[in-house]
């Protein structure tokens, strides 16, 4: 697949586009749904993909029918697809070999359905959209979206049944080229995101190690072509979530891509921090999950069926973390270079934040979610599959679920405020936040501590009558440096990320292996997420773990070889030992958080090095360093 945002276009390896996902699509509606070439009197003989960068894929096939005597192929037919924020251009060319001239006829087929991304999404599609033949091309679309096919070299007929057939008479000398284009331009008059006037660039020096150039490179470029506005002009730079089915704002999302990227970037962080600030909560609205203060889980031209009951509404505040991450991203922006001016006037939406996380958690509770529609997210962390808070018997819980890495975003949060509290003036507020953070922190361990025997381990959540959800789960690794565990209990949990049954030596498992619901292929009961592994490697160098850290992180570096740089949104937890990563059907690739991973192992892979080249080898031992 290749994209800039918002446009995106999906096919098979030989650039065919069929069904399933495959199309161009232009602000999450599809604007081609089908696309094939044949050439008359031969086989389109496909032999290679070439993907060159994000924006750009090349296709190349021989054309054995056109050839002459002899076993060398020698006609060729390459396509190079590059996508643009409003469409997409496909150019074709013809080389020759041969020492005559050859007479070739391709044909192009196109089919649209303007289905929208939610319906594709659900395996559904549209009828056909109608085409119209124009003096320049063909245009086809609705009220919302219009379409516009320019062609150079190419013919377009409408076929009776409706068909688009694209035609190229080429004519190609002997020992020589011919090349025809087409150009797919869409506009979307209801569309909620846009392509940022200003690109931000982002770039970072090599290591000199290849398998982390090769992913740091692939991954700059991909989140690059993920970067969006909202309409209208606006200059605030944030990031889609990813391709092909989050192609929007993400609160949560796009918030820790940008938190991520902060050693090498604070205008994506600025831009994020802007842009959920504008669309905070005002009211309370059950229908869409709103309260003053919050901060909004994600933004859609339209509502998102979800197919499991659930139909989100096109602004949908159904989060529990995205409001502390949201703090905790102004707090680290500014440590890592924002301005003064620029904090102080996100100032008015971090009091609101506090305003929301205030009223959230009870003075002797904790932070909770319910969805009350049952229409929205049954679960509100970043685990948001129905089945992702079990039992280590494999029960289910019941809500309202308090999260245990949530506990320690808000924890964070509220220290991170008495920082900015302090810094802008006012010391009574920080006062009150400080307090606040000791009180939640105190009642967290009595709480969440499971005990089994060998030191015990947060559970993932407490359930509706506030025990303790006993599974050992990734989501402990995202406690480690936000404050809410002791030093003892910071050593405890890093031993277990490093555990077998949680560790794949590919990244981190989302659920431990001996639990009675894992799957390596659950979504959030097995499988590994990149973006999960990266923020307990960034909490193990926090809290001063730096051999673990290096650990998980090798086995993100381990993965991302076998994804050719770009790390998808989750693979199968199965072992290193049994493979390479098992790839996700359904998952997004790329996808912001785990894009932005890449800059996280980078530097845990940089300080482990240096940590090695501090220590001297052992005389006459065969063994490196460690």
């Amino acid at each position: 697949m290749v994209l800039a945002a918002p446009a995106q276009a999906w096919s098979r390896h030989d650039g065919t586009m069929a069904d399933g996902i495959d199309g161009l699509f232009v602000s999450d509606v599809r604007v081609v749904s089908a696309l094939g070439v044949a050439v008359d009197g031969s086989d389109v003989e496909h032999i290679r993909t070439d993907r060159r960068g994000a924006t750009a894929v090349a296709f190349t096939a021989l054309l054995r029918g056109l050839d002459g005597e002899g076993a060398d192929p020698r006609v060729r037919l390459d396509r190079v697809r590059t996508v643009e924020p409003t469409g997409m251009t496909e150019r074709l060319t013809i080389t020759s070999g041969r020492d005559v001239p050859i007479d070739a006829i391709v044909t192009v087929r196109l089919a649209s359905d303007l289905a929208p991304m939610p319906l594709v999404k659900s395996g559904g599609a549209q009828a056909p959209a109608a085409f119209t033949p124009t003096d320049g091309g063909v245009t086809w679309g609705t009220e919302e979206v219009s379409a516009e096919l320019a062609l150079d070299g190419l013919e377009a007929v409408v076929e009776a049944e409706g068909g688009l057939v694209l035609r190229w008479r080429a004519r190609v000398a002997a020992h020589g080229a011919a090349a025809a284009s087409w150009r797919v331009r869409a506009e979307d008059r209801a569309a909620v995101v846009a392509a940022p006037p200003r690109p931000v660039p982002l770039a970072t020096a090599p290591t000199g190690l290849p398998a982390l150039d090769e992913w740091t490179a692939q991954a700059l470029g991909d989140l690059e072509a993920l970067e969006l506005v909202l309409p209208g002009g606006d200059d605030d730079v944030f990031l889609a979530a990813g391709a092909p089915w989050f192609f929007t704002l993400f609160g949560r999302d796009s918030i820790w891509a940008a938190r991520m990227l902060l050693p090498i970037d604070t205008r994506l962080a600025l831009g994020t921090l802007r842009v959920l600030a504008r669309l905070q909560g005002r009211e309370d609205d059950v229908e869409t999950g709103e309260r003053p203060g919050g901060v909004v889980h994600e933004l859609r031209r339209g509502e998102n069926a979800l197919g499991d009951g659930a139909v989100l509404p096109p602004r949908y505040y159904g989060t529990i973390d995205a409001t502390p991450l949201w703090i905790l991203l102004l707090h680290d922006a500014w440590r890592a270079g924002l301005t003064d001016g620029d904090v102080a006037g996100l100032l008015p939406a971090l009091r609101a934040a506090l305003g929301w996380l205030r009223d959230a958690v009870p003075a002797d509770g904790f932070l909770t979610y319910s969805d009350p529609t049952g229409r929205g997210l049954a679960n509100q962390g970043w685990k948001d599959s129905g089945d992702s808070v079990q039992w280590h018997d494999g029960r289910l819980a019941e809500g309202p679920i308090a999260l245990c890495e949530v506990q320690a975003y808000a924890h964070e949060a509220a220290l991170a405020a008495v920082v900015l509290l302090r810094a802008f003036g006012d010391d009574a507020e920080a006062d009150r936040w400080q307090a606040w953070a000791a009180d939640l922190k105190a009642r967290f361990r009595g709480a969440f501590w499971v005990e089994d025997g060998h030191g015990g381990y947060p559970a993932i959540a407490l359930d509706a009558a506030g025990a303790a959800v006993d599974s050992l789960t990734s989501n402990i690794g995202h406690l480690l440096g936000t404050g809410i565990l002791d030093a003892a209990d910071e050593a405890r949990v890093a031993a277990l990320l490093v555990d077998p049954r949680l560790d794949s030596g590919l990244g981190l498992r989302t659920l431990a292996t001996d639990a009675a619901g894992y799957w390596p292929l659950s979504y959030h009961g097995g499988s590994v997420w990149t973006h999960d592994t990266a923020i307990a490697v960034h909490g193990l160098l926090r809290a001063g773990f730096p051999e673990q850290a290096e650990r998980l992180a090798a086995g993100l570096l381990l993965a991302s070889r076998s994804f050719q740089g770009r790390m998808p949104e989750l693979h199968g937890g199965d072992a290193a030992a049994d493979g390479s990563p098992v790839p996700y059907p359904a998952a997004c690739r790329p996808q912001a958080w785990s894009a932005a991973a890449a800059v996280v192992v980078r530097d845990a892979v940089l300080r482990g090095s240096a940590r090695r080249e501090r220590i001297p080898a052992t005389p006459g031992s065969t063994r490196a360093a460690g």
